[in-house]
């Protein structure tokens, strides 16, 4: 049986990601930042850890309650949105929020999960993924529509392709969910939330050690902004 690491499944596709694990047969750890969520992943049989990335004090201690774990695949899937332009610099609490929750959340995690993760290696190494978003490559930008949040995925982006080296067990990379119908990709996005992580599910059961340090989208596909 496979441990699943989920880290950030209050709702959307974090808890999509512990639904269909958990009904494939998955042993899953879930985690959420409040009661709520909390009680949420483990209606659907996961095991819940109280954990908000937005708060550096509160990532700090997630090694300690996984408690020399073996896992097999581990997903950062915590982010927050933030929609301002560069018309206006953002306010300090805004930085904070949106970079701590979607870099330094992700910082903290990587030296307390990797090594857990190689230590469930078996041939091809465990699984370490992170979801960005193709607004994070800078060849890309046409706008400074969403500034905040475009920075913070180009951070994640080269926090995941830098932290690579250190983890050679452990095949790391960043994942584009696509255009979601979440409360971040509002109810236009052509893309449910079933859909996408089916198919981000299948493309992380296809991972092998050559995608080490390499952003795909949802499908597999590779993006060549990238």
């Amino acid at each position: 049986m496979s441990t699943v690491l989920v880290i950030g499944a209050s709702r959307g596709i974090g808890l999509e990601l512990v639904r269909q694990y958990a009904e494939a047969g998955a042993r899953v750890i879930a985690t959420a930042r409040d009661e709520e969520g909390l009680a949420r992943v483990r209606a659907l049989g996961a095991q819940g850890l109280k954990v908000d990335v937005a708060q550096p004090a509160s990532v700090s201690g997630l090694a300690w309650q996984l408690d020399g774990e073996a896992i097999d695949i581990a997903l950062y899937v915590a982010g927050v949105m933030s929609r301002a332009s560069a018309t206006e610099p953002p306010t300090q609490p805004e930085f904070d929020r949106v970079m701590h929750t979607n870099v330094l959340g992700a910082m903290q995690v990587i030296p307390q999960v990797a090594p857990l993760v190689a230590a469930a290696s078996q041939g091809r190494g465990g699984r370490f993924v992170f979801l960005s978003s193709v607004m994070g490559q800078i060849g890309t930008v046409a706008s400074s529509d969403c500034w905040l949040y475009r920075v913070s995925k180009a951070a994640l982006n080269m926090a995941v392709a830098s932290a690579q080296p250190s983890y050679t067990g452990v095949t790391m990379v960043a994942m584009h969910p696509g255009w979601v119908q979440t409360d971040m990709g509002g109810a236009r996005a052509p893309l449910g939330v079933t859909d996408s992580v089916r198919a981000m599910i299948a493309t992380l059961d296809a991972l092998t050690p050559a995608d080490r340090g390499r952003f795909l989208q949802h499908d597999g596909t590779p993006y060549l902004g990238w």
